[in-house]
């Protein structure tokens, strides 16, 4: 057996394996090549989305690309990282995901030293693609940050019931304008969009209830406020149209006196003249006037002392009025009027 297998063994040991010849070789290095080209030729161009940006890098230096479309680098010497420019947004004081409260991020403290849930919404975008990347390792953790410090300041300046109801507006612009002058400040490339109050409540149920409940009694006075005012509205009005025409009316009567009294003045500034040119006659007749007056039924006898006796007022034989027979009887003679005053006064 052994002579056996060393016959075997120098047979095929005279057998000559042949070398590898050219090409074997070509054609390895002509796969190798391929390879090269279409590595390099894959990592030679970089396609830009619509709502993408890109940052170049060459041995170390940054730099923007913002036109969108397809882009040619140099392989394995410069190198590209694409950030995403839409609107991005992260919630503070809950989980979006789970909608639970965050009580860490939530809970704040009020100017009246009461506890509050709040929850917002930051959105942002990224503005400076280069310092975004490089500016900062964590840029969305400062801007976290940078909102919840701006967020427990303004809401520490306010009281709870404008956190809950008519402060919102305000208290976000607030913040908006405090977190935008930080990012100015950190310059981490970060544009701030908007940041919006999702929701305010108090922290427990408890309180929950006694906040609805001073709520409901504010809207309760709101309504009554209104309705008060309505009423003013609908009666103001009518009580203004009510004192003009009391004014008007009283200056129309006050005319009618004045003018009556002017009259008055008048008569009386004529009958001074006439009694200062006969001061005898004007007195008789105006005590006649007087006891006609006084006296209306009174039947004067007038005696001249001549005989002959008159009566006044004269009694008409028509049946007339007494008004024509009292006019009769004061255009009488003087002489006869003094007369008649003295037999008057004798009879009184």
């Amino acid at each position: 057996m052994n002579e056996f297998q060393n016959g075997i063994n120098n047979k095929f040991s005279k057998v000559k394996v042949p070398k590898p010849g050219k090409h074997f070789k070509r054609a390895i290095a002509g796969v190798a090549g391929l390879a090269v080209v279409g590595i390099m030729a894959t990592d030679a161009t970089y396609q830009i989305q619509e709502q993408e940006q890109a940052v170049l890098t060459t041995f170390g230096v940054p730099k923007a690309v913002t036109e969108t479309g397809l882009h040619f680098k140099i392989p394995f010497i410069q190198k590209v990282e694409k950030v995403n420019t839409t609107i991005q947004g992260f919630p503070i004081g809950y989980d979006m995901e789970s909608n639970e409260t965050v009580n860490q991020e939530g809970i704040m403290i009020t100017a009246d030293y009461n506890f509050i849930d709040v929850d917002f919404f930051v959105e942002y975008r990224i503005a400076d693609p280069v310092k975004y990347l490089y500016s900062a390792r964590e840029p969305e953790a400062i801007l976290k940050n940078i909102s919840q410090s701006c967020i427990r300041t303004v809401i520490a300046s306010y009281n709870v019931d404008d956190v809950l109801t008519t402060g919102k507006s305000e208290i976000q612009g607030k913040i908006k304008e405090m977190i935008m002058k930080s990012l100015e400040t950190q310059d981490i490339g970060i544009q701030l969009v908007n940041i919006t109050i999702q929701d305010s409540e108090p922290p427990t149920q408890e309180v929950m209830k006694a906040f609805k409940a001073v709520e409901t009694a504010k809207q309760g006075k709101e309504t009554a406020v209104n309705n008060a005012n309505k009423y003013r509205n609908e009666k103001l009005p009518e009580a203004e149209a009510q004192a003009d025409q009391i004014i008007q009316d009283a200056e129309a009567q006050k005319q009618v006196r004045i003018n009556e009294a002017e009259a008055e003045v008048a008569r009386f500034n004529a009958m001074y003249e006439e009694y200062s040119k006969n001061p005898e006659v004007t007195m008789q007749r105006m005590f006649y006037e007087a006891m006609e007056d006084v006296l209306p039924d009174m039947k004067i006898i007038i005696d001249s002392g001549d005989g002959v006796q008159k009566l006044l007022p004269i009694e008409p034989f028509s049946g007339e009025n007494s008004g024509e027979a009292k006019e009769d009887a004061e255009q009488q003679p003087a002489s006869d009027a003094a007369t008649g005053q003295n037999n008057t006064e004798e009879k009184q």
